[in-house]
């Protein structure tokens, strides 16, 4: 058995989960902010992610689910996905951002599982409030050892596949490490980089 953990945002997804909730909720420009700070490293996530979604409060969650319904995958995403299940891989998604998300595009890809975070809700509208298992610069990597441990799986029988600095933290459990349309302070960690939209180009790496 072999493993091949993918970030979400901006990797399976061509764009930015909270980006695009925020544009709807006209706060596009004050989340885009901290998502490009957050995203190069010069903030720290947490405080990125509890600040944005404080801007979301008042969004209706009914909005949410259907804008999180439709969100847009990455080219070569679906093909990429179900290579790897045809050659024996379990396909897991780790993301910063939130279930809400994930767990649609998981079952459109034919992923095995996906770990976010949860937006808090309370008579149909956001609270403002974010809870989950992804919240810490760490938790990617504390997730993927724990995962490999409960699987049986290796560093050597990873792949992890990012594009922003919180995925720094799976790399480190990680044989092969795709840095995929990443920033810059990923591409330093990563065994094979990837600068053209099109995650079919990582098959051969695998």
């Amino acid at each position: 058995m072999k493993l091949c953990v993918f970030d979400f945002d901006s990797t399976l997804m061509d764009g930015e989960t909270i980006d695009i909730l925020a544009l709807s909720f006209g706060k596009g420009d004050e989340i885009a902010a901290i998502t490009r700070e957050a995203m190069n490293g010069e903030l720290d996530f947490f405080d990125a992610i509890a600040r944005r979604a404080a801007a979301l409060k008042g969004m209706r969650y009914d909005e949410v689910v259907k804008i999180c319904e439709n969100l847009p995958l990455t080219r070569g995403a679906i093909e990429c996905v179900g290579e790897l299940k045809r050659r024996g891989y379990k396909v897991v998604i780790f993301s910063g951002g939130f279930r809400i998300a994930t767990d649609p595009a998981a079952k459109r890809l034919g992923a095995d599982a996906a770990f976010a975070n949860i937006l808090r809700s309370r008579d149909g509208v956001l609270t403002g409030e974010v809870g989950g298992e992804m919240l810490f610069d760490f938790s990617k990597g504390d997730m993927l050892r724990r995962l490999q441990g409960l699987l049986g799986i290796g560093a050597e029988d990873t792949v992890a596949v990012g594009d922003g600095a919180n995925d720094r933290a799976m790399f480190q459990y990680a044989a092969t490490k795709i840095a995929f349309c990443a920033k810059d302070v990923l591409k330093k960690e990563a065994t094979v980089t990837i600068d053209k939209k099109d995650l079919r180009l990582a098959l051969p790496y695998v």
